[in-house]
């Protein structure tokens, strides 16, 4: 996963499609997906973590 489109077609397979139009709220609620998968272990721990750093990122920018 290289950015923010990868992580939204990564919950996009799983059939969670994420917007509100507040980018805000929009990645704090893609976070708590993303725990929820890896949580269930639908996804490895690569790629929890490269989801994770890149909505933190995502974050940051706003």
């Amino acid at each position: 996963m290289n950015n923010l489109y990868d992580v939204m077609q990564l919950l996009k397979r799983y059939g969670t499609i994420i917007y509100t139009a507040d980018k805000k709220a929009d990645l704090h609620l893609m976070e708590e997906e993303i725990r929820e998968l890896y949580r269930l272990q639908f996804i490895t721990a690569k790629e929890f973590s490269s989801a994770l750093l890149i909505l933190r990122s995502e974050q940051n920018k706003i």
